[in-house]
């Protein structure tokens, strides 16, 4: 059964589908200059719903393997925001990294924190892991407030970590035990 859970009575976190590409596009239009500083440089046709309907039956694969966890935000069938589990390491490890982002009409309202627990709570009971870990800018306050509230914490400085808005930049790197 796909992943599903009601954050507020508006907002929805759902396993990405198929059928997704003309919303997500529609969303990563809508909030292109909100994302911008926060994620890699995009090429103009990462904006088309083309684009992402190539890269989605991959996404819904690893979803089915077990190899990833891709998830939406929804509000009345629009998507606003993501929220993906991937690089999943099994093994010794049980481990995989998160990484996400929020509309901006969405921001400031708890949305991304319950969206974080919710998935948590899935990789622990119904996954099976035992850590996740996230990175973040290190001037990306809300991002490690959402993180710290659920209790990740603070394990690890990378430089020039990723090439984000066009140029290797320093994170910081949480984890969160779920099986302590």
């Amino acid at each position: 059964m796909p992943f599903a859970t009601a954050l507020t009575t508006d907002v929805t976190l759902r396993e990405l589908t198929e059928d997704d590409a003309v919303a997500l596009a529609h969303a990563y239009v809508r909030n292109r200059e909100h994302l911008a500083p926060w994620e890699p440089a995009r090429p103009e046709d990462f904006y088309t719903a083309k684009w992402h309907e190539e890269r989605l039956a991959a996404q819904v694969l690893e979803n089915a393997t077990g190899r990833a966890l891709y998830t939406v935000l929804e509000a009345d069938g629009e998507i606003v925001g993501r929220l993906n589990l991937t690089d999943i390491v099994r093994g010794a490890f049980e481990s995989g990294n998160i990484g996400y982002w929020l509309d901006a009409r969405f921001t400031g309202r708890g949305l991304m924190t319950r969206a974080i627990e919710a998935l948590a709570a899935h990789a622990r009971d119904e996954l099976g892991l035992h850590r996740l870990q996230a990175a973040t800018l290190p001037h990306n306050e809300a991002s490690q407030a959402a993180l710290t509230r659920i209790g990740f914490e603070k394990f690890g400085f990378a430089p020039s970590y990723l090439k984000i808005a066009g140029k290797w930049q320093d994170h910081v790197i949480f984890q969160l035990i779920l099986h302590p």
